[in-house]
């Protein structure tokens, strides 16, 4: 079974830390592109940050660029996002997804089932 399960949610002060997990069964994530989304309650939900089928490069938005840090750990089949320098907005349910394509941009095949993240003093 094709599974994504996200980890690593949680509350977390204003300036905080936080760093999610995303990690697979089924599949290899280095074979897949990997997305970070976001979605806050009533609003779309928004790309956060992308790294490309194996390799390392990677994009962000610009609302959490310099804050946020996507990254592969191929032996243990999982992409993480750390999170830094947390704010207020940031605030949402975070999934991950894969797609076997290569670039960052378009659909994706998988979806985990998201984390909550809440950024709250």
């Amino acid at each position: 079974q094709l599974q994504l399960v996200e980890s690593g949610g949680g509350l977390v002060q204003p300036g905080g830390s936080l760093r999610l997990s995303c990690t697979a069964s089924g599949f290899t994530l280095n074979d897949h592109r990997i997305g970070w989304f976001r979605q806050a309650p009533g609003k779309e939900r928004e790309g956060v940050s992308c790294i490309r089928r194996g390799g390392g490069s990677t994009e962000y938005a610009d609302s959490v660029k310099g804050r946020f840090t996507i990254s592969r750990d191929n032996a243990k089949n999982t992409v993480y996002l750390q999170m830094n320098s947390l704010k207020p907005e940031d605030t949402a349910v975070y999934y991950c997804a894969a797609d076997p394509s290569r670039w960052c941009g378009g659909s994706y095949r998988y979806w985990g089932q998201g984390t909550q993240v809440t950024v709250s003093s």
